[in-house]
């Protein structure tokens, strides 16, 4: 019954984006789903917004292909980024390929997961990953330090939230590194809080070089 809803209320999304306007502008859009504060179904209105997809493919995808939250943005991202259709990311994925894997079968370059930080000394999870990336840098043997699915997960989303929310990723690297998950993370950013509940700029960012294939 909780999924016929779901698809129910998807289809509502998609009529709402049809009609010209945008997860991020909607005020209750539903996939079981609202645009404003929502906790986890408000994160795939704003995956879906990012990458300019529907938020019914993003629910989809979650469902189908068992898929945890937060990695959905890498599924779209990687698409984005690599000119493909998602769904050819995804075939890659049940094939058993890494995150990173897949993004160097697509011809693309690891310092694509990075955004620039202003933290000089940076904790888990993000620790290994910039360490190497600024010792490094693209020129770097990534045969030597190849990204865990963990580590792309977080790069991904680091990305995808302070893009989103235009929100400094030092910010979410430190809520993150209390423990917080990305889909917290989102919903404190969508209720106009930062990391210590104070007010932010409006969120809309960039939007991820959106793939419109599916």
């Amino acid at each position: 019954m909780r999924n016929m809803g779901v698809k129910a209320m998807a289809a509502a999304a998609v009529l709402a984006f049809g009609l010209g306007g945008t997860a991020a502008s909607a005020a209750q859009v539903s996939v079981g789903v609202s645009s404003g504060p929502g906790g986890i179904d408000s994160f795939y209105v704003a995956v879906g917004d990012h990458y300019r997809v529907s938020p019914q493919l993003v629910v989809d995808y979650r469902s189908r292909y068992k898929l945890s939250d937060e990695d959905l943005p890498v599924v779209f991202f990687l698409a984005a980024r690599a000119q493909v259709g998602s769904k050819a990311v995804i075939d890659l994925r049940l094939a058993k390929r890494s995150w990173f894997e897949i993004a160097v079968h697509f011809g693309l370059s690891p310092d694509v997961l990075f955004v620039p930080v202003s933290l000089e000394k940076i904790g888990p999870p993000y620790g290994n990953a910039y360490g190497y990336y600024r010792n490094h840098g693209r020129g770097g043997d990534w045969r030597n330090y190849r990204p865990t699915d963990r580590e792309v997960v977080d790069l991904v989303n680091l990305r995808f939230l302070s893009e989103y929310h235009r929100v400094a990723p030092d910010a979410i690297i430190g809520m993150r590194g209390r423990g917080e998950s990305f889909v917290k993370i989102h919903d404190e950013m969508g209720r106009g809080q930062g990391p210590n509940g104070q007010e932010k700029g409006p969120k809309g960012g960039k939007p991820g070089q959106g793939n419109k294939k599916k």
